[in-house]
């Protein structure tokens, strides 16, 4: 069982990433998500149908959605379409892409080839057999992923695109293009949520193209209570916390699935449950900090009053 758990936790932890860099790194509202997701799995089903090696199609899924991601920043920064909207039509417009990349089926299954993921059971790390190897995989690639993360976002660039989320106008009076850094945020993050989306689909042994469906309120769902167990600005922290949340939530998701019968839940309350615990973490959130700032107030009203 928590074997099972820290793997969908850390597949889907690169999704979790992506969402993170669009919504609290660029301050934008993307639904693409949505659609890059199962765009991912439906490239990886097209590539291991075909005999393409595992790595060029994780690759290819990667830049599958980073394009994506980058039609919807030039529908917003070039056509001048509202974010949210632009998010919509991409993700729209990717359902048909995926019908298409998957020969006009809706759903492709590989379970009976030999992948990388039944290879890694088999013992690919030769003492490491079983559940245990795919985790393993699965922790060298996050850990990867995260310290890739945290290096471009030390960068001169990468600083300049956190900046960007916060105060627009400042980037723009020292010269920047803010549709430069929009564009390759957006790409970047959707890149990681395909790749995420390509994971996913080795480890269930088939492509679905309705797996995307409300894949954005699970992502923020992640990242708020990643944000409610951890506090900081350091950006090592912060990537931390969103795998933190990533495997939290498909903690949470487990136990309602093994146990929600006995209070009368079934599959179909599940999205309910990912709203309400998003608006749990930010009501929580709000009011812990006030409590903080209380108690930080009190402290100070009292070192005040006895110098």
């Amino acid at each position: 069982m928590a074997q099972a758990i820290f793997i969908e936790g850390l597949i889907y932890s690169l999704m979790v990433l992506g969402v993170f860099v669009t919504f609290r790194i660029l301050d934008f509202a993307d639904l693409t998500v949505d659609g890059t997701f199962p765009l991912g799995g439906a490239v990886t089903a097209l590539c291991l149908l075909n005999g393409v090696n595992p790595a060029l199609a994780f690759l290819l899924a990667f830049l599958a959605g980073c394009c994506g991601g980058l039609v919807t920043a030039v529908i917003h920064t070039t056509l001048k379409v509202p974010g949210l909207l632009a998010g919509i039509l991409t993700m729209t417009m990717l359902y048909s892409v995926n019908i298409r990349i998957m020969e006009g089926k809706s759903y492709l299954s590989f379970l009976k080839l030999d992948t990388l993921f039944a290879s890694l059971r088999e013992g690919m790390f030769g003492f490491i057999h079983g559940e245990l190897s795919v985790l393993v995989f699965l922790i060298i690639v996050v850990l990867f992923v995260k310290i890739i993360c945290d290096l471009f976002f030390r960068t001169n660039f990468g600083l300049t695109m956190g900046a960007l989320g916060g105060n627009p106008q400042m980037i723009i009076s020292q010269g920047m293009n803010p549709s430069v850094l929009k564009a390759v945020g957006i790409a970047f993050s959707n890149g990681l949520v395909a790749l995420s989306g390509s994971f996913a689909a080795l480890y269930n042994g088939f492509s679905d193209v309705g797996s995307g469906n409300g894949i954005v309120v699970s992502g923020l769902a992640s990242v708020m209570l990643g944000e409610f167990l951890l506090k900081s600005n350091k950006i090592m922290l912060l990537t931390f916390r969103v795998i933190l949340g990533s495997v939290l939530y498909r903690a949470l998701m487990f136990l309602a699935r093994v146990h929600g019968h006995e209070v009368g839940m079934g599959p179909n309350d599940f999205k309910l449950v990912t709203g309400l615990l998003i608006i749990i973490c930010l009501v929580a959130s709000k009011y812990r900090g006030a409590f903080f700032q209380d108690i930080f107030r009190k402290k100070r009203s009292a070192h005040d009053a006895h110098p």
